[in-house]
């Protein structure tokens, strides 16, 4: 936002201010470069005479009127992206017509054409506030109004919004007003998109029409049967645990070309990254990770688009509910009934990560102004959140949960809200107090530390057990923990739960009684079934049975905890990267959860090319490269496990037998029984081979044109970035910092340019990103600067004169918070690789 719109300034303008609806009309038919927008606001003023400010962005404002008086376009600030507004009435009318700019960052209205047939699509991205990048508004969640639209566009065009057109002639779209709702949940999607239409019919027989809709060009891929399989069950269980019936018209699922997130939940129109179209086979936890993103916007369009959060303070708990309704949902009324052990090793994962950095913050965070926001939308406020409120279900009682859920609905329906106002409607009817849980769970911030710590006799049975937790020395706080205790042992049915112990953990030490007498088991699993949010340590004789006998583990999550703790302590130093990989390679077979298994496969291509010892890393890679290279061969034809492996043996081949294996796959003098090497196949294939300086220019070429799609273009972009070369190295940089790319190109490029097999090639460029972070992050769009400062930094050159280079820039040039953030994070990788490497070092 060019502005950067401040809370402060948004409490005042809120305290004042009082929209009541927006008529906009667009004109998409003028050109490539700019677009037509006219808007009328109706709003009233507390302070009659009072001066306040509209929001306005990347605009030639041509004219501009306030209760019949002219303004003149020149008071518009286009630095700040704002229009001043003075002496305002009790009741007002603002009229502002203006040509503005279309986005080729994913922010605003952003345009798009497509390589295959030419044709122009169009999209909006709104949140955090970009709403007022198509239309001039007060961009901010808490001042709602209605909006009706009035679209004209090319005849052969479909134009989508929130609401169904009510007409469309000539060219000329009209759409109803809306309920009242926020600016950045509005939206706009155009172009020759291809549809396919259905209904979700109630039990009362009423329905909910549904839209699926993506480019023509990826019609042939578009699995939209599936998608409203999903659809349908979502809205079924959602109508029935809120007790709300869906609050819009109509829902339409709009898959859209460079789109920078998972999705977005407009209302009635939600926007999906075009990946989800999958246009080559894909294992099945693709599949289970769309139906989750499919079920979060959905659980948005009551959490979040009827009841909105009043500022993004609360951004955590519009993206925590959703991520944890969207969970049960999936687990409860689909397929994929083991959804919550895929949260616990991949959720929590990212959770537990984000929460070790040294930008660690409290779930409910200090959000100062909108730059704040947009490098929170991280894995505390999705992740750590969905987990806490995991447990708050657990403490209150899930029926007391989605009851207190449905009162906060029925009071605060078109409102909105603090987190205040769902913790009363919680204490209610649950009869807890939680202003104790809040401050211990929401307001401290860091993850606590559980390990088992026991005493034996001659015969082997537990003298003593208790849970010792700890907390890191900068986030001290020990929190209360319902956790359950699993012993397992080793069968002829493999490592099985012989007792289960549930209490609550509290402070630093907490005795288990019960367990005196007990025989100790092979594994103590600490956090079984994953009730609580804390890293798990296991005791010596728990980690020998899982060295030699993790895939033995017969239920789903407690294997995957356990690997969840494996990575954790290798990330941490606590276990050598060989010994982490040699664990990989010993148990996956023993993996049978998708999603645990791809997860596991690309954490392990990470630990050998960040954390192993740099002498080690040779062998780690080829250690790996030959399992998963005998692993692709044994696995039954056409099978998700033949892929899988296979994907992860073309990321970490490195001999010439493995290179030349992988050429033969690719030309087709080698097949594999079962495997179809389709389009995205190849690209993984090749961009090996050019990783490894086996391929280069000539065969990135041909592929693109075999390729020549906008999926392709992209590909060939990161291809060409990762030659190992300093030559191709320079042009991706110049390309990258250039400005001139696409959203999607830009963000491809960067991800070749980082590639683990040419870091020796980065070196130069750690001086060169410090020397255009702080250009960049001033004068480029907020995504853009964003994924610059993030992906950018020199995370690969593992050495002590990275830290010192980022010290030294954050020392000179002061840079701004959020800016500060991102270096922090980038720093602390680096760091931790290096402990990593010198514990790898230590096992040698």
């Amino acid at each position: 936002m060019a502005g950067n719109l401040t809370r402060d300034e948004a409490r005042e303008r809120a305290r004042s201010l009082t929209v009541d609806s927006y008529a906009v009309e667009l004109d998409l038919t003028t050109g490539g470069e700019r677009f037509g927008s006219t808007t009328v606001i109706r709003f009233a003023c507390a302070d009659e005479g009072a001066d306040s400010f509209v929001d306005l962005h990347d605009a030639v404002v041509r004219e501009a009127t306030l209760n019949g008086r002219p303004i003149d376009p020149a008071r518009y600030d286009a630095a700040k992206g704002r229009l001043p507004l003075d002496g305002l009435a009790a009741s007002n009318e603002l009229r502002v017509s203006a040509d503005i700019l279309y986005s080729r960052s994913g922010e605003g209205l952003h345009r798009f054409v497509d390589p295959v047939d030419g044709s122009v699509y169009l999209y909006t991205q709104f949140e955090t506030a970009d709403a007022h990048r198509m239309y001039t508004c007060f961009d901010q969640p808490d001042l709602k109004a209605t909006f009706e639209l009035t679209v004209r566009a090319p005849e052969n065009w479909r134009v989508v919004t929130n609401e169904a057109a009510d007409s469309a002639d000539d060219g000329v779209w009209h759409f109803p007003p809306t309920p009242k709702v926020s600016t950045y949940i509005t939206a706009l999607v155009a172009g020759p998109y291809h549809l396919v239409t259905d209904e979700y019919v109630r039990p009362d027989g009423s329905i909910i029409p549904l839209g699926v809709y993506c480019r023509a060009s990826l019609a042939e891929h578009l699995d939209a049967d599936a998608i409203i399989d999903v659809t349908k069950q979502g809205f079924a269980f959602f109508e029935k645990v809120f007790d709300r019936p869906y609050p819009f018209a109509k829902y339409d699922q709009l898959f859209v070309p460079e789109f920078n997130a998972g999705a977005m939940e407009n209302a009635g129109c939600v926007t999906f990254l075009e990946d989800y179209v999958f246009r080559s086979r894909v294992t099945d936890a693709a599949y289970e990770r769309r139906a989750e993103t499919i079920l979060h916007e959905m659980a948005h369009m009551w959490f979040g688009d009827l009841v909105t959060m009043r500022w993004w303070d609360d951004l955590w708990l519009n993206e925590s509910f959703a991520t944890y309704m969207s969970v049960l949902c999936q687990a409860e009324a689909t397929k994929w009934t083991g959804s919550w052990t895929t949260f616990a090793n991949v959720e929590k994962a990212w959770a537990y990560r984000q929460d070790q950095l040294p930008s660690t913050h409290p779930i409910s965070a200090d959000i100062p102004d909108i730059r704040a926001v947009e490098v929170n939308f991280d894995g505390i406020t999705y992740a750590k959140g969905a987990s806490v409120l995991k447990q708050l279900v657990a403490y209150v009682g899930r029926d007391n949960f989605l009851e207190g859920v449905r009162r906060y609905f029925q009071r605060h329906a078109w409102g909105n809200t603090v987190l205040a106002d769902l913790l009363d409607a919680l204490e209610e009817t649950s009869g807890r107090d939680l202003a104790s849980w809040s401050k211990e769970w929401l307001e401290t911030a860091g993850a606590n530390t559980l390990r088992p710590s026991y005493e034996v006799d001659g015969a082997g049975n537990f003298t003593s057990f208790a849970v010792l937790q700890e907390a890191k020395a900068d986030y001290p706080t020990l929190r209360s923990h319902r956790v359950a205790i699993g012993l397992y042992d080793r069968t002829a049915d493999g490592l099985v739960r012989r007792d289960r112990v549930e209490l609550d953990v509290v402070g630093a030490r907490t005795d288990v009684p019960e367990l005196i007498g007990k025989a100790r088991p092979d594994l103590v699993l600490v956090n079984d079934d994953d009730l609580t949010y804390a890293k798990i340590r296991l005791d010596d004789h728990s980690l020998q049975t899982l060295v030699s006998g993790i895939g033995d583990i017969r239920d789903g999550l407690p294997r995957a905890l356990c690997w969840s703790a494996a990575w954790d302590m290798t990330r941490d130093a606590e276990m050598a990267t060989r010994d982490y990989i040699k664990l990989v390679i010993s148990g996956i077979r023993g993996v049978t959860d998708m999603t645990v298994l791809q997860t596991l496969l690309r954490q392990a291509r990470t630990a050998v090319q960040q954390y192993a010892a740099p002498e080690w890393r040779p062998e780690g890679l080829r250690l790996l490269a030959d399992a998963l290279y005998d692993l692709a061969r044994e696995a039954a034809p056409g099978s998700d496990f033949q892929l899988a492996y296979l994907q992860a043996f073309a990321g970490a081949a490195t001999s010439d037998e493995h290179l030349t294996w992988i050429a033969a796959l690719l030309d087709g003098s080698a097949v594999l029984d079962g495997l179809t090497v389709d389009t995205d196949l190849r690209w993984a294939l090749l961009r090996r081979l050019v990783a490894t300086g086996r391929a280069g220019e000539a065969e990135i070429d041909a592929e693109a044109a075999r390729d020549a799609t906008a999926a392709g273009e992209r590909q060939a972009a990161g291809a060409r970035a990762q030659i190992p070369t300093a030559e191709a190295k320079a042009a991706a940089w110049a390309a990258i910092i250039g400005g001139e790319l696409p959203n999607a190109v830009f963000r491809a490029t960067i991800g070749g340019f980082v590639d683990a097999e040419g870091a020796a090639l980065l070196e130069p460029y750690v001086e060169r990103y410090f020397a255009e972070v702080g250009r960049i992050w001033t004068s480029w769009t907020s995504d853009m600067s964003q994924t610059f400062a993030e992906v950018a930094y020199p995370f690969l050159v593992v050495d002590q004169s990275t830290l010192d280079r980022t010290d030294a820039y954050v020392a000179a040039e002061n840079p701004p918070p959020a800016l500060r953030r991102l270096l922090s994070e980038g720093r602390d990788g680096v760091a931790r690789a290096l402990r990593a490497r010198a514990r790898d070092a230590a096992a040698s």
